[in-house]
């Protein structure tokens, strides 16, 4: 998409007479106006000169952002330039119109003292009135210029309201002026006409417009607040090191593959991998996390976190627009830059309302002139309805909740890509949760030590760790980071071999000791065969170890569920979402994980690609919202009515997302619903306020409500209600800064939609997974012990061309291939042995 600054809009029907005019050049497919941001996108193939001459033929101003600009506004881009040119006017112009307002309204009104050449003379004090007039109307010659403009250009908006109220009151006291000039009355000439001036509306009309629009600008400006943070962030400059020696260099300098180094206290200025030191760094201004990481070398650190300890040297991976902070800002630009779908019914209703508000004063005023009022009495009435209807309050409602809700998760490490992304997200009713990554840790841990009888805890592992150390496997990197994080010593040992698939010998201090699963140690393993059934069937994996033929105890290891995760899946039932979890694990495991998080559904066997075929047969029985981290996610997160990626996934996954959670907590997702139920909660507001408002005050300045009680309204108070009236809109939205994402008190309960049983047997859920026209091959395979085992070998099949999917078991021994065509048996024999199996037919 397109980006271009667009100047001189003021109001909603600006925005949509731009609108229109951009998406009349052919070869534009798509264009999105924001009021908020005065920018706009588009897409197609139309030149970027014919895009600017459509603005223009508009009667606006537009210029195509740099690329920098494109992706990345700068700060300046959203400085309020609005507010001090608008409270200077309005101080000048309060200036005149105290004047002004002493000599029409204090002496009649008050009894206040008038210079003495204006005693016995009207005509002079009306005459004063004028030139006053005319002097605030001089100042605020914007709205006039604006505002008929508009009509040239068949765009009325707000500014021509306003222009042509206090235009009309103006002319209309300026007639009576004259007339006055030609009474012979010889006592007071001029007495009679004096209550029929309105030169003080017209002044106090653009006053009181302007009050508003600098009340508007200002709270406008707020509701960018968490974007423009976000840019303060980014660091100016970088220590680089260059040819032995540190420099500062502008950080439009730094190159990927440059050397950078940041001491405690200093922010880093790009992202980087760190190659020396460690420290604790604050992720905060990213994640919203306060607990500072630690880093040591190998891992990522990212520009403008804060590096709070330690020095590190770091190598630059991302400079300039690919910082993850770059990203972050364009995200939040881009998303204020789209519209909500609620949008346009206001957008619809702003392209004909200023036409419809004109012919509705021109009948009002017709009307009270038929009815015998006097032209006096009709003008002030056609007057107020102009001046008291306001567009503008249509045209925010929905984009300063979406600009502020935006800004409330990017403060939270919640980014939401579109305006349609934070609207929809709220109506969620099914969530479906990958396993690994999402619900869990995604990487192996020790959970129980189990010794048996006579030996001890710190026995166990030290023998364990002595046999771990020497291998490659998954599992023996769990025990050995809990052996490393108690402080274990390592012991020697000699002859080490692995049994591919089974377990780990060696020799200790002259005795042997080996571990592995249960077929491998044999007997031994008989007396804590119960409790290794139950751990299994907690889908957690049993390794055994002995030493000179005694069982010394079971370590168990599993891909351990995040701390976070049971209470976030409390939320979302409690909201009343469906959660249901998919994995290609086994049943058995697959159910043990399920119970420890909490879901209402557990959907095992799923196959890579069949994710998004399941999310498919959800989709039948409401909105789904897909949560996911990997590769193979991605389309499922396309598929899904809404897509979660975790911030710790892969790119793929997160370009095919509508949401970014940028923490791994799962717990971000009740908060994203919570958050979009908020701000469509606030736009409903805006927007009951503003058709509210228009509805009953269009109506009252008409006089419609004189004949039941007497109530007129007098054009001034019009203007001040309608200066108002967008302040309002724009102080509810900014409410949602004071909005608690993480608080569960106030969640609102939806009636939860009724989801069938998943199947019995261990790999296939027939309520969610179809039958496709393929053909299925089962082969044999030893050498597997644990769903790491799976993993690898599901890999090394699913890599031979014919096999579409491979779902394995080490309880079985098997694996079950999806084939779309014959498959060359070599083939799959030499994939299993390449991965350290044993491939049996």
């Amino acid at each position: 998409m397109e980006q271009y600054n667009v100047t001189g809009m003021s109001c909603a029907a600006c925005q949509a007479a731009v609108e229109r005019a951009v998406k009349g050049v052919a070869g534009v497919t798509a264009c999105s106006v924001s009021l908020l941001t005065n920018s706009m996108g588009v897409e197609g193939t139309a030149s970027e000169a014919d895009i600017i001459k459509a603005v223009q033929n508009a009667g606006y101003g537009a210029s195509k952002k740099g690329a920098a600009k494109a992706s990345v506004p700068e700060d300046d881009a959203l400085a309020d330039h609005e507010t001090p040119v608008l409270r200077r006017r309005l101080i000048v112009s309060i200036g005149f119109l105290l004047v002004l307002m002493y000599i029409s309204m204090g002496h009649t009104m008050w009894g206040w003292p008038l210079p003495g050449f204006f005693e016995g003379n009207h005509i002079a004090a009306a005459l004063a009135q004028l030139l006053l007039a005319a002097a605030v109307m001089v100042i605020n010659q914007k709205f006039f210029i604006s505002g008929f403009r508009g009509p040239v250009h068949r765009a009325p908006n707000m500014d021509t309201l306003v222009a042509l109220g206090s235009a009309a009151s103006f002319i209309y006291s300026t007639c009576v002026l004259f007339a006055m000039t030609g009474t012979r009355m010889s006592a007071d000439p001029g007495a009679h006409a004096m209550p029929d001036l309105y030169f003080e509306s017209a002044a106090m009309i653009l006053a009181l417009i302007t009050v508003g629009k600098m009340l508007e600008a200002r709270s406008k400006g707020k509701t960018t607040d968490a974007l423009k943070n976000l840019m303060k962030l980014a660091p100016k400059t970088a220590v680089v090191v260059r040819d032995g020696a540190e420099v500062e260099v502008n950080i439009e300098e730094v190159a990927a593959g440059d050397i950078f180094v940041v001491r405690p206290g200093e922010n880093i200025p790009v992202d980087g991998v760190v190659t020396e030191g460690e420290s604790a760094v604050n992720e905060s201004a990213l994640t919203g996390e306060s607990i500072p990481v630690d880093k040591a070398p190998g891992d990522t650190v990212s520009a403008a976190t804060v590096n709070q300890s330690g020095f590190l040297r770091c190598r630059a991976t991302r400079v300039g627009e690919d910082t993850t902070l770059s990203q972050i800002i364009k995200m939040v630009s881009d998303a204020a830059a789209t519209k909500a779908p609620i949008a346009k019914v206001a957008d619809r209703v702003s392209g004909v309302f200023v036409p419809a508000v004109i012919a509705i004063a021109l009948v009002t005023t017709v009307i009270w002139l038929a009815l015998g009022r006097e032209i006096g009495f009709a003008l002030a009435r056609g007057i107020s309805v102009l001046v008291i209807s306001c567009p503008c309050a249509l045209g925010l409602a929905t984009p300063v909740a979406i600009m502020v809700g935006n800004g409330m998760g990017a403060k939270n490490g919640i980014l939401f890509k579109t305006a349609v992304s934070l609207e929809e997200m709220g109506k969620t009713q099914i969530v479906a949760l990958d396993k690994t990554g999402t619900i869990t840790e995604g990487e192996p841990r020790v959970t129980d030590m189990i010794p048996a009888p006579g030996v001890t805890t710190e026995e166990l592992l030290s023998v364990a760790y002595a046999l771990e150390s020497r291998s490659e496997h998954p599992l023996a990197r769990a025990v050995i980071a809990e052996a490393e994080g108690r402080g274990t010593g390592l012991l020697p040992v000699s002859q080490f071999r692995a049994v591919a698939g089974n377990g780990l010998a060696a020799v200790l201090d002259g005795a042997e000791i080996t571990g592995g699963n249960r077929k491998f140690i044999g007997a031994a393993a008989d007396e804590m065969a119960d409790r290794a059934d139950e751990l299994s069937g907690e889908g957690k994996t049993p390794l055994f170890f002995r030493r000179d033929g005694r069982l010394l105890g079971i370590i168990a290891v599993a891909d351990t569920i995040k701390p976070d995760s049971p209470e976030a899946v409390r939320q979302l039932r409690n909201m009343g979402i469906q959660v249901v979890m998919l994995t290609g694990d086994n049943r058995r495991t697959a159910e043990a994980m399920g119970r420890q998080a909490g879901v209402d559904r557990v959907i095992a066997g799923v196959l890579p690609d069949g994710k998004e075929s399941v999310i498919r047969s959800l989709q039948q029985y409401g909105r789904v919202t897909m949560v996911g981290d990997g590769i193979n996610d991605a389309p499922a997160l396309t598929r899904a009515d809404m897509g979660i990626a975790i911030g710790a996934g892969t790119d793929v996954a997160i370009d095919a997302a509508d949401v970014v959670l940028m923490n791994s907590r799962l717990s971000d997702v009740p908060a994203a619903i919570r958050l979009s139920r908020a701000t469509l909660r606030n736009i409903h507001e805006n927007l009951f306020w503003a058709f509210f408002y228009n509805s009953i005050g269009i109506p009252l300045a008409a006089g419609a409500f004189i004949a039941l009680t007497g109530w007129q309204m007098n054009p001034m108070f019009g203007a001040a209600a309608m200066s108002l009236s967008s302040f309002c809109v724009v102080s509810n939205a900014l409410r949602l800064n004071l909005f608690n994402i993480r608080s569960d008190k106030k969640d609102k309960r939806i009636t939860p939609v009724t989801l069938p049983e998943t199947g019995d047997d261990d790999n296939k859920n027939e309520n969610y997974i179809k039958e496709e026209n393929t053909m299925e091959k089962t082969i044999t395979v030893n050498g597997m012990m644990c769903e790491h085992c799976e993993a690898r070998v599901k890999k090394a099949l699913e890599a031979v061309p014919g096999v579409t999917a491979a779902v394995t078991s080490h309880e079985k021994n098997s694996a079950v291939l999806t084939l779309n065509g014959p498959v060359d048996e070599a083939a799959l024999k030499a994939a299993v042995e390449d991965a350290g199996y044993e491939y049996v037919g």
